[in-house]
């Protein structure tokens, strides 16, 4: 799918982050971008600088999200892509001194990353199979989630994280299969240690550290080079039912 001022695009988790980057990126080539996040204020102005738009959405909620695809198609009659990039990762071990994990904040981390991609991508596939096809391949859409290497290597204090993001893995090919008929692309991206707004608030010399461990290159990915991905599995249609690594070759240590 070639990315042009007729693309519409969503975002979840835009208003900062992968989000942003991702946002910016599809707008910088054309595309109408709408904004999904809980952060107004944050996500309020993205929208303004880009010409876009934003719904305050809570990605567990089926309903809002519902009304918010609704409301990118009344507004612009159709949804070409949608790139899921909101997510939690509160750490907590299996037990700690005794304790075991809170169930509250397991569901809560699964809520908000897998249960979260799936109704945001459940829903912006049932609007994109009923459009019209993109191109002679009959392509009409383009579905993006976010995993992450943890989904692999999941660390010490990830174990809800890790199987949130594993369950994002797990969803990306039978999703694209599902898809498949109706001409909907399914690809899931898992990054390594990108600069978000969860490292940005630790010291800079932790962010070196961190970044160091990185076999090449050496440092924390750019937000930006996440984006510049998404365009090219956007562009790519035979791009399909994978999950890419974008992590400079990480594995990740237990701690």
């Amino acid at each position: 799918m070639q990315i042009s001022e007729t693309t519409v695009a969503a975002v979840t988790g835009g208003a900062s982050g992968l989000g942003a980057a991702t946002a910016r990126a599809l707008a910088a080539r054309g595309a109408k971008v709408a904004i999904l996040d809980m952060n107004k204020d944050l996500g309020t102005a993205l929208a303004a600088d880009l010409g876009g738009h934003f719904d305050a959405v809570d990605v567990t909620d089926p309903e809002q999200v519902g009304a918010a695809l609704k409301n990118i198609k009344d507004r612009h009659g159709a949804l070409n892509i949608l790139v899921n990039c909101a997510g939690i990762g509160t750490p907590s071990k299996t037990v700690s001194k005794g304790v075991p994990h809170d169930p509250a904040l397991f569901a809560k981390v699964i809520g908000v990353n897998l249960l979260g991609s799936f109704n945001c991508a459940s829903q912006a596939a049932a609007l994109m199979v009923s459009a019209d096809p993109l191109n002679e391949d009959g392509e009409r859409g383009v579905i993006i989630n976010t995993a992450s290497v943890a989904a692999y290597e999941g660390q010490v204090g990830q174990v809800a994280y890790a199987a949130s993001k594993g369950g994002i893995v797990g969803m990306t090919l039978p999703m694209a299969r599902d898809l498949a008929p109706n001409g909907v692309r399914v690809c899931s991206i898992a990054p390594g240690l990108f600069l978000t707004p969860m490292l940005q608030g630790l010291p800079e010399d932790v962010q070196t550290s961190l970044g160091q461990q990185v076999p090449f290159p050496a440092r924390l990915g750019a937000p930006d080079e996440y984006a510049k991905l998404v365009c090219q599995v956007v562009e790519n249609t035979m791009l399909n039912g994978e999950v890419i690594r974008l992590d400079g070759a990480i594995r990740m240590a237990p701690r």
